[in-house]
């Protein structure tokens, strides 16, 4: 009877497995569960994704010829309103006067706006409180005891820095990422 190098004879190899058969098996079985688990995946992955019509929006062009000296106006950025304006000299003394420690969420006017660009505040026209549109980028409309913003649903008022300096909200007016990309227009998104 012949014998293999390890002793046992060749008709008792003919019962044993490979083991690289059981290696190639378990690579295989780990493979098709990993392929099946990313097919599963992707579509959910896929639908968390910003829809056709969100991405359109994703960025605004605002042109700030028309925007004279301490007015403001009203755009839309991904479906919430922003809020333009050109402060006057006056205003932006007025910010820069208030102590930064004394705010409920501190932040300079100069943090706030575009260097060089100090005139220019851009924010978006959403109460950190609960989410109403605040008064003030209109003509004529209130803005709260501190000239910026008044959020008429539950009383915040926002200075000429859109900071919260009254009321129930927690932080200041959100600025959005924005760019000049000439002196009278800016791209925000």
């Amino acid at each position: 009877m012949a014998t293999l190098e390890d002793g046992v004879p060749n008709d008792q190899h003919a019962g044993l497995e490979n083991p690289r058969r059981r290696d190639y098996l378990q690579i295989a079985a780990v493979s098709f569960a990993g392929v099946g688990a990313a097919v599963a995946v992707l579509p959910l992955l896929n639908s968390m994704s910003p829809s056709a019509d969100v991405l359109a929006l994703s960025t605004t062009e605002v042109d700030l010829s028309a925007i004279e000296p301490g007015q403001a106006i009203k755009a839309s950025f991904r479906k919430q309103p922003l809020f333009v304006r050109n402060l006057t000299a006056k205003e932006i003394e007025e910010a820069n006067a208030v102590p930064v420690g004394s705010l409920r969420d501190p932040q300079t006017l100069a943090e706030r706006t575009k260097e060089g660009k100090a005139n220019w505040l851009v924010t978006l026209g959403v109460c950190t409180h609960l989410g109403c549109v605040p008064l003030g980028a209109a003509e004529g409309e209130n803005r709260g005891d501190f000239g910026g913003y008044f959020c008429p649903c539950h009383g915040s008022h926002y200075d000429t820095a859109a900071r919260i300096r009254k009321g129930p909200a927690p932080l200041n007016l959100a600025v959005p990422d924005y760019e000049f990309t000439s002196d009278t227009v800016i791209v925000v998104g």
